[in-house]
């Protein structure tokens, strides 16, 4: 058995304001019915006025360190895993988040992959440990509060509607025999790369009233039909392609997969992953009281299965994600003490 690289702690931060998915119906001018049974959102959390994307993540970090009990000068290396809509536009928000920690000895960088920005994190984090001997114990935390891009009166973007607010941490250790975390199975798609934008803002349409009047500072699908057609299946194959090949590649099938953290998505999408593996309802949790947190999804469904005792020692326990552009990733965790 070579080095491993356990998960010491996490946390979790969730802004107190929240939106119903009564008001979302309402000002989308759909049924209240289609919004919690079919999008599967009953309640999100939105941000309130001091809820900044890396602002959400500096408290989610500070708990994760407080959890793991450990000094915040032990941490080796910081990787802000939140959104890069986020306090300024032009901003390194690992270096800010670094220093409201107290991580002096760190060094800190962003990375971006939308919603798969967590899984690929752990991949890119493990990866760094295993290579570099003077890095020991890594801070993955962000925020995320994409839901500020989101217009209800565009019925384009109705399957972002569940977009929410939050921030999230993980604390990686090298040699902590705990709850490790073993392969990362990671896909790409280009052909998706343009269909989901923000169409103003960037150096092809910079910002401007005429821009603002448009709407074009939201979020937008630019063909809608396109991507319906080319991406539901696929979607859905690859989904299922990156959970086979992490646990595969982590030395378990998917009849050994004990509980799956998986992205808030439509009901009957939802449902579809979790019957394709062979997994009951039980063996994962649906969060519909919390929408789409982004790439903080997989963290969120971890702390509240540990919380309902849905995961135990000895579970395998699998993140997966899927996001804009279209990245699709997982990663197996071995959960509780090593062998």
């Amino acid at each position: 058995m070579g080095l491993q690289i356990g998960i010491l702690s996490t946390g979790i931060y969730l802004p107190e304001k929240y939106m119903t998915g009564k008001e979302i119906a309402e000002l989308a001018g759909i049924p209240h019915g289609i919004v919690e049974e079919k999008m599967g959102i009953k309640k999100k959390h939105v941000p309130g006025p001091s809820d900044h994307t890396c602002e959400m993540g500096i408290i989610a970090a500070k708990q994760a360190i407080s959890k793991a009990g450990i000094d915040p000068l032990e941490i080796d290396l910081v990787i802000y895993i939140g959104e890069e809509h986020k306090e300024y536009p032009l901003w390194t928000a690992g270096i800010k988040l670094q220093e409201e920690v107290g991580a002096f000895h760190a060094w800190a960088f962003d990375v971006a992959l939308r919603c798969g920005t967590t899984v690929m994190a752990l991949k890119v984090a493990k990866s760094m440990m295993l290579a570099d001997p003077d890095i020991q114990t890594v801070l993955l935390a962000g925020g995320y509060r994409n839901v500020d891009f989101i217009d209800y009166e565009n019925p384009r973007t109705r399957f972002m509607y569940n977009l929410g607010a939050g921030g999230g941490a993980i604390l990686l250790k090298k040699d902590h025999n705990e709850n490790l975390v073993l392969d990362t199975q990671m896909i790409t798609d280009g052909s998706f790369s343009e269909d989901v934008v923000v169409v103003a803002g960037g150096t092809k349409n910079p910002i401007s009233k005429e821009a603002i009047d448009q709407r074009l500072n939201m979020l937008d699908v630019l063909d809608p039909v396109g991507m319906k057609q080319r991406l539901e299946q696929k979607s859905m194959d690859n989904f299922l392609k990156v959970i086979r090949e992490s646990v595969r590649k982590s030395g378990f099938s998917e009849k050994d997969i004990d509980y799956l953290a998986i992205l808030h998505m439509k009901k009957s999408a939802h449902e579809y992953v979790l019957r394709e593996l062979g997994l009951s309802d039980e063996q994962s949790i649906y969060l519909e009281d919390y929408g789409h947190i982004g790439q903080i999804d997989q963290i969120l469904s971890l702390e509240l299965a540990l919380e309902s005792k849905k995961v135990k020692d000895g579970d395998v326990v699998v993140f997966v994600s899927a996001g804009i552009g279209y990245a699709w990733g997982a990663t197996t965790i071995k959960w509780g003490k090593g062998d």
